[in-house]
């Protein structure tokens, strides 16, 4: 992470509005889907048709609004919503447009500062704002490679989203557990943004892993991958192998065969 400061959500220059790009990301997404065939099988997902994958995806965000709304302070013991999916396939696109409005609605009345339970990091009303805004990206991505399009991800969001990705994972294996294997004797990744001065180096211990944050850039690492800011949120995302040509890697292979095998999201 280019910052020192752990608590730091942001990267780059300027902060980004998670609140706001979650409406940009998810307007996004609907323009993709917006007449598509929704039976389109989705590579990103394997087994998911569009369908699938739209539904998953509103379902998510109109499920964080309720946690928003419920100012939680536990994890939560079962996930009933209000769902209002259309009976029809065809509705699903303006049914995901309406999920947005659904969470702009939760920001609005809940001041991101808020103390709240959260299964990540930070435990503020803003976790939910940010894990809402990647979990749409991603799936918006999915959805145009599906589509045969070329995806474009802003740069500044992209940072922040591997930011947001790293310093989550380590939290992430009650709902993943292989990621309880990521473990090492001292062993070190670094991720280096080819299109800026961004690093990110994840250090593998006996007893877990964890993001570092004094010099990311320069300490020595035992395997690196380099890429755009956009394709390396892909490749923590697993929507890119770090073998892939617009990729450049260097150093232990199986190391970061290692990483990848396990740190499925």
């Amino acid at each position: 992470m280019t910052t020192s400061d752990p608590t730091d959500l942001t990267s780059g220059p300027a902060p980004i509005d998670h609140r706001g790009t979650v409406a940009v990301e998810t307007a996004r997404f609907v323009a993709a889907v917006k007449g598509a065939d929704l039976t389109t099988e989705v590579p990103g997902c394997p087994g998911w048709t569009l369908a699938d994958l739209v539904k998953h995806t509103g379902s998510v965000q109109r499920w964080f609004s309720v946690l928003l709304g419920s100012r939680i302070q536990e994890p939560p013991r079962g996930r009933e919503v209000d769902l209002r999916l259309p009976d029809r396939e065809d509705g699903y696109a303006d049914w995901l447009a309406e999920s947005a409005t659904v969470a702009a609605d939760a920001f609005a009345a809940t001041d991101p500062d808020l103390p709240m339970w959260a299964w990540g990091a930070d435990q503020h009303a803003r976790f939910w704002a940010r894990r809402m805004l990647f979990e749409t990206l991603v799936h918006r991505v999915d959805a145009e490679f599906a589509l045969g399009l070329r995806p474009v991800i802003d740069r500044s969001v992209a940072v922040d989203g591997i930011d947001e990705f790293l310093e989550n994972l380590p939290f992430a294996a009650f709902f993943a557990p292989t990621v309880a294997d990521l473990r090492g004797p001292d062993r070190t990744i670094r991720f280096r943004a080819s299109d800026g001065d961004e690093a990110w180096l994840v250090r593998l211990r006996p007893d877990g892993f964890g993001l570092e944050t004094a010099h990311p850039a320069t300490d020595t690492a035992d395997a690196t991958v380099r890429g755009t800011a956009a394709d390396l949120l892909l490749l923590v995302y697993g929507r890119l192998r770090y073998t892939a040509e617009n990729l450049a890697h260097e150093g232990d292979e199986q190391l970061l065969a290692h990483w990848f095998a396990h740190s499925a999201f």
